[in-house]
């Protein structure tokens, strides 16, 4: 099987650099459990963004969770880890496993609250299988970092969060949640390689494809 490559080429702008495509270089940053970084030190990611109706509400919530938030909603295979590595050699141990990996859907579920963390989280009611597979896949070779906690596939809502504040806050997610009518689900069908140089600010590397199931005939 061949497995489609997309590789982000960095621009020049007054604002720094700048992907070409897709999204703007503020995508992830602190939403997805990365507090504590310092500059100077580079953190990679791998992520699969979530679009349309329901990326413009949970991107919506989350503002209005923490206002200033301008992170683009995604779900996680790989935390955050400050790990040095060779990007292309990355990319190309990524591209081997997505070439044996076909996409899926995933489903969220209610709204939660880590109490370790007092992370605000929407759960997931499926595709949780399909994330630990490719995580415990990928989590290998030079990408390998045991984080500070146990991978727990979750889309983020708000974090930084005192406990009152986090319990506080799970109350309004959970009625924003309950008033919204749109889909409740989206395709995981291509994972994007991302890097940090500074805290909240991230830049992808590159875009790579999952297998699409084929018809049968």
């Amino acid at each position: 099987m061949t497995c489609i490559v997309h590789f982000v080429a960095p621009a020049r702008s007054g604002a720094g650099e700048l992907p070409l495509h897709r999204t703007p270089d503020v995508t992830i940053g602190a939403a997805m459990g990365s507090t504590g970084e310092t500059k100077g030190t580079c953190y990679f990611a791998l992520v699969s963004y979530i679009d349309g109706r329901l990326a413009e509400f949970l991107n919506q919530l989350r503002f209005e969770l923490k206002p200033g938030c301008v992170l683009r909603s995604h779900v996680t295979v790989l935390p955050p880890r400050p790990i040095d590595l060779n990007i292309e050699e990355s990319v190309r141990q990524i591209a081997a496993e997505a070439s044996d990996s076909h996409s899926f859907t995933i489903e969220l579920g209610p709204v939660a609250v880590f109490e370790r963390s007092s992370v605000v989280y929407l759960s997931l009611s499926t595709g949780v299988n399909e994330l630990h597979a490719l995580h415990e896949n990928l989590n290998s070779g030079q990408l390998e970092y045991d984080g500070p906690f146990p991978y727990h596939p979750h889309i983020t809502l708000a974090q930084d969060l005192t406990p009152e504040e986090a319990q506080s806050l799970a109350v309004i997610a959970r009625e924003r949640w309950a008033e919204y009518t749109g889909p409740r689900s989206f395709s995981v069908d291509t994972l994007s390689f991302v890097r940090s140089n500074c805290p909240g600010v991230w830049s992808d590397l590159a875009f790579v494809d999952l297998l699409q199931p084929v018809a049968v005939e």
